[in-house]
């Protein structure tokens, strides 16, 4: 007995002595990886992140994990890419759980079919539709408070980018009363070359939109309201506008805003980083023939 005894607190202090380790192991991993400083991150994320690290695998393919692809100094750039994108989601609170997920649902989609959306050159901002080899279409609502704080982030975000551009695409939600009406005076304005003015008045008179502010805007734009009027009587854009959701619904939209990147779905966040992480990402895939490059 004795002897089973000695033997079992052997064994119990070498797991505790290895739970130490490991835990000890946890707060290092992030040290001297090349081309990466986590030395700022605070406690929490750094372990959440390096058990992201030593628990997911190489995101091209290779039968690594991420941290040993990333110490081996040759991964590719989707790889690298994805390192800092889950730095970036434990930064923000992602335990590994989280982000494992969030990486897993957003490499899965570049493997699906893409939508083919119907572009209006008219209602795309940033680069021409001749020298973009990216288009983002977002599907918007004008009542959508989200969608609001998403124009300026996606607006500024193509700015002076030579392949990039942002192509609006109409969702009116059920729920918000006059985001109908709105959809079809930006169309309205579309088709009389106004139709930025329009789109930004709407959006900056969301908090009190109606009928009136929505005639309002149009006649601040140099639009005439009576041919409006005969255009909403005579249904003139429902057509279109049922079409624009139904191709989105046909997508996945099931929100607003929803963003595709070349009819992929984006389920990253808006911030400018993470925009540009799939922006890379799909023009390397594109590079690679629908594949990821080695190097």
């Amino acid at each position: 007995m004795a002897h089973l005894l000695k033997k079992f607190t052997r064994v119990v202090i070498s797991v505790l002595a290895l739970g130490a380790g490991t835990q000890a192991n946890a707060q290092d991993v992030l040290s001297n990886l090349p081309g990466f400083d986590f030395s700022r991150l605070p406690s929490p994320a750094k372990k959440e992140l390096s058990n992201v690290l030593t628990d997911e695998f190489d995101s091209c393919g290779r039968p690594l994990t991420l941290l040993a692809s990333i110490k081996k100094g040759d991964a590719c750039k989707h790889t690298r890419r994805m390192v800092g994108l889950a730095a970036s989601l434990t930064l923000e609170g992602s335990s590994a759980n989280e982000v494992i997920v969030q990486l897993s649902k957003y490499n899965q989609t570049f493997g699906k079919p893409r939508a083919n959306f119907k572009i209006d050159e008219r209602t795309c901002a940033g680069a021409s539709a001749a020298t973009a080899k990216v288009t983002l279409v977002e599907f918007s609502d004008f009542e959508c408070p989200f969608c609001a704080a998403a124009r300026p982030i996606l607006e500024e975000f193509v700015k002076g980018k030579s392949t990039v551009r942002l192509c609006w695409a109409p969702f009116p939600l059920a729920q918000h009363p006059h985001s109908t009406l709105a959809g079809q005076a930006a169309l309205f304005a579309r088709d009389a070359g106004k139709f930025w003015a329009v789109h930004d008045g709407l959006f900056e008179a969301q908090l009190s939109m109606s009928p009136e502010t929505i005639r309002g805007i149009l006649t601040k734009a140099g639009l005439d309201v009576k041919a409006f009027d005969k255009a909403v009587a005579a249904n003139k854009y429902v057509d279109e506008l049922n079409a624009s959701k139904d191709a989105g619904k046909n997508a996945g939209v099931d929100s607003t805003p929803s963003l595709y990147v070349n009819g992929r779905r984006y389920l990253l966040g808006l911030q400018p980083e993470a925009l540009t992480t799939a922006i890379d990402d799909e023009l390397d895939w594109a590079a690679g023939n629908n594949a990821w490059p080695s190097n």
